[in-house]
């Protein structure tokens, strides 16, 4: 059975009236609830936003003299909560496909590691090595390196964070005008 088929005129207008007693700032909520809505469906890699937001209308329209006699506050909160619970069976129903990025051409690949290369030899040999010493290890040891780190550098965990940042963001520079490309 079509759950559309279960609404009626007067749920709906209760519905409406939770949103706002007058029924034109009440409509024009509810279109920006249900714009919301789609974004929010849209942004998590919903294909069908909009099917899917006004499922969630649907619901909370099903369910709406429940919902007024117990639900306190913004009324679009209400919604969102219940579009958190559509997506996860969204997410049953369609799983979510990752398209992994095209590879970059193998000569592409070899410029820009002749870029990283020259840009981490124009470091000094201080940054140099923390830079790499950063992002040397992978999961566990990669925590204890860190802290390691920071312990011999004598500085808090953020610190070493934040100049490591810093290095970063100068061997950025250094690679996109090694490769020519114009900053974002």
């Amino acid at each position: 059975m079509n759950k559309d088929s279960l609404i009626t005129q007067s749920k709906f207008d209760r519905m409406l009236e939770w949103l706002d007693p007058d029924r034109e700032r009440a409509g024009n909520k509810h279109e920006q609830i249900r714009r919301r809505l789609i974004e929010i469906l849209a942004s998590r890699g919903c294909h069908e936003p909009e099917q899917w937001a006004d499922e969630t209308i649907t619901r909370v329209v099903l369910k709406i003299d429940e919902v007024v006699k117990n639900f306190e506050g913004d009324p679009a909160h209400f919604f969102y909560g219940v579009a958190k619970n559509v997506f996860r069976e969204y997410i049953k129903v369609k799983p979510l496909a990752f398209c992994p990025p095209a590879p970059a051409p193998p000569d592409e690949v070899e410029r820009e590691h002749a870029c990283l290369e020259h840009c981490l030899a124009r470091l000094d040999e201080e940054d140099r090595g923390l830079i790499l010493g950063y992002y040397s290890k992978e999961r566990r040891e990669k925590i204890d390196n860190r802290n390691e780190m920071a312990r011999r550098l004598g500085v808090a965990a953020n610190a070493l964070r934040i100049r490591v940042y810093r290095i970063r963001i100068g061997l950025k520079e250094c690679i996109r005008d090694c490769l020519g490309v114009e900053a974002r």
